[in-house]
């Protein structure tokens, strides 16, 4: 595989010494802490605003979740940094670092008196009184501080998170063969399951320091976690197939874009052969084989329609007046994800709440697990993180091989099936929130404490189990099936802006919670949404994101009738080597039979067979 080995950062091939499974310790190192610090510093944020900072519950939950948001929406930058010319390798590193200067500012924070207001007076005596005393909320500086560490570890997680899963698939998934193989679905489950166990010892460990600590510790470990995790990262370098960026996944979309435009009053042939082609110039982006033409969106196949002026003397394209089948294919395959794409958006504002309303429910609810010991509200996540992690194992283990007898697929359904499962799922979740949340208020207004929001409402805060348990189910089918359908059916070439797409439907979730709490506040004009949940509606607030759960199912599974599967073709040549270096040809073809059988009627334009085919292989 000399020649199709990855390059390195400076051009030079690389072979046996790299990639595989011992980078997995540097690399996963790396992200365990990565997540054992953003976790141990999210899962509890929230607490942090309206006890320590004393920000009102409906600001506060807007804060949390615009941040959630900015630091989702942030991979975009980093994916296009990575993809255009840094790499995946630097901008992991660098989104390390800055991540780690956000991380201290937050400790400084906690630490300095004049970063925070001063504690609320007799707050002692606060949880039997009608009212709660009065209290300084922090003032612009005290929150300019805040904003300013909050910008920073958004900045940072947006040059971690688009990069780190597909800079661990790049160590199995060499150039010139499918990434991944079996060795790549391992990776995702293992680097899944891991990430779960770091914020399983966060919601437990650091949840529990800062609330019966102290916060510059609170914030302080995670910090050190974060430090942890950049230096055991770059430790790893000599080991990593760095692969070489092929230049601006983004620029070349726009250029598909332009080139369709100037050409928008050209006629497009009936014969795709007809269209511009040209194998040397998408080499580079296209080691698995160039992207077959389908008959989608035709108005963008004009870009590749050749006219006069197009090409140089020398027959150097002109790209920004012509683009080739491949590189319009690619633009059409990102424009076919995104409708799908779209549908995790309302998962994941449904989501948001846990992060903010739950814990809240929980503070009010009896905690006790011994008399003297009470478990923090945040670290009721944890109940979701043990439920994926759980429903991980025995969908790997259990569920698939029981399916397999069933479908005949490898995998047991497919990804497209197990998203539609989470989204159900989520549905099932946000009830059981709006059911326990009716009885818990129900108790809280037969004994009384309707205007007591500091009391402790007698009932167990194990009511809540059911609705984390179920987004935690939720998670391991939706998120990971997420991530297999971006990764797989998004352009090789543009793997980490797939990557940032993921994160970027969780930027979009967060803000469309966001938007959804302001709107239910001005319409209720603040009735269902109160600083006291004992006298607001939160259950109609739950039941409301119910009924938009079941209208995003119905459109999930709309949006997969139609959807079209990508096809590409590769030379005979190298699909022997594929086969000859891990089976791959049998896992393409095996995977075509798993996606087609899991569409349930999906159409499958440009999938024809080619005129020369005992030169090239059709894959899916």
């Amino acid at each position: 595989m000399a020649a199709a080995a990855p390059a390195n950062e400076d051009g030079s091939p690389e072979k046996t010494k790299q990639g595989g499974f011992k980078t997995m310790p540097f690399i996963l190192a790396n992200e365990i802490c990565d997540r054992f610090a953003t976790a141990g510093f999210n899962a509890n944020l929230i607490t942090y605003l309206t006890q320590q900072l004393h920000l009102p519950l409906v600001e506060a939950s807007n804060l949390l979740t615009n941040f959630n948001g900015t630091a989702a929406f942030t991979p975009v930058l980093g994916a296009i940094l990575a993809d255009s010319f840094a790499g995946r390798f630097w901008t992991i590193a660098g989104g390390g670092a800055l991540y780690q200067l956000g991380m201290l500012g937050l400790v400084v924070s906690a630490l300095a008196p004049a970063l925070r207001p001063a504690p609320c007076a007799s707050g002692a005596g606060a949880a039997a009184t009608a009212a709660p005393p009065p209290c300084q909320r922090a003032n612009g500086g005290q929150l300019a501080m805040l904003y300013m560490s909050l910008l920073l570890t958004a900045l940072g997680s947006g040059g971690i998170r688009p990069c780190v899963v597909a800079f661990g698939a790049d160590q199995f998934g060499l150039r010139g063969r499918r990434p991944g193989g079996e060795q790549k679905w391992s990776y995702f489950n293992l680097y899944f399951f891991s990430m779960g166990l770091a914020v399983l010892l966060a919601l437990t460990v650091v949840v529990y320091i800062q609330e019966n600590v102290g916060w510059g510790w609170g914030f302080g470990i995670p910090a050190i976690g974060m430090f942890v995790s950049v230096l055991s990262f770059v430790a790893g370098y000599p080991l990593y197939v760095k692969v070489k960026p092929e230049g601006s996944p983004v620029k070349r979309l726009l250029q598909v874009v332009v080139a369709a435009f100037k050409k928008r009053k050209e006629a497009v042939p009936d014969d795709a052969g007809m269209l511009y082609h040209n194998k040397e110039l998408d080499a580079p982006i296209a080691a698995d084989g160039r992207l077959l033409h389908t008959d989608q969106l035709r108005f963008l196949d004009r870009a590749a329609v050749l006219a006069t002026g197009d090409l140089a003397d020398s027959g150097e394209p002109d790209l920004w007046r012509v683009a080739t089948v491949h590189r319009v294919e690619e633009l059409k395959s990102i424009v076919r994800m995104l409708p799908l794409w779209a549908a995790s958006i309302t998962l994941i504002a449904a989501a948001s709440h846990n992060f903010t309303f739950a814990i809240q429910q929980a503070r009010t609810m009896d905690r006790h697990l011994t008399p003297r010991f009470q478990i923090p509200p945040a670290t009721m996540i944890i109940f979701t993180t043990l439920t994926m992690l759980v429903s991980l194992a025995l969908y790997d283990r259990v569920f698939v091989p029981v399916a397999r007898r069933y479908t005949g697929l490898r995998s047991g359904i497919t990804y497209f099936q197990r998203m539609g499962a989470g989204f159900a799922v989520s549905v099932l979740g946000v009830l059981a929130g709006a059911l326990v949340e009716r009885k818990r208020r129900g108790v809280a207004a037969e004994h009384g404490l309707a205007d007591s929001p500091g009391a402790v409402v007698p009932i167990s805060v194990f009511w809540l189990v059911p609705q984390y348990a179920l987004h935690g189910v939720s998670d391991a089918l939706s998120t990971v099936g997420h991530m297999e359908f971006l990764y797989d059916q998004s352009p090789e070439s543009m793997r980490s802006t797939a990557a940032a797409l993921f994160w970027i439907a969780g930027s979009l979730g967060n803000y469309l919670g966001t938007v959804l709490v302001t709107v239910v506040q001005s319409a209720t004009k603040g009735e269902w949404l109160q600083d006291n949940i004992n006298k607001g509606r939160l259950d109609y607030y739950y039941w409301l994101v119910t009924f938009l759960m079941v209208l995003n199912l119905i459109y999930y599974i709309i949006c997969f009738h139609f959807y079209t599967l990508k096809t590409f073709e590769v030379d005979a040549a190298n699909d022997a080597q594929r086969r000859q270096d891990g089976g791959e040809g049998q896992r393409g073809q095996q995977q075509q039979a798993e996606l087609s059988a899991g569409q349930a009627g999906a159409s499958r334009n440009g999938g024809g067979t080619l005129s020369d085919g005992d030169k090239l292989t059709e894959c899916s």
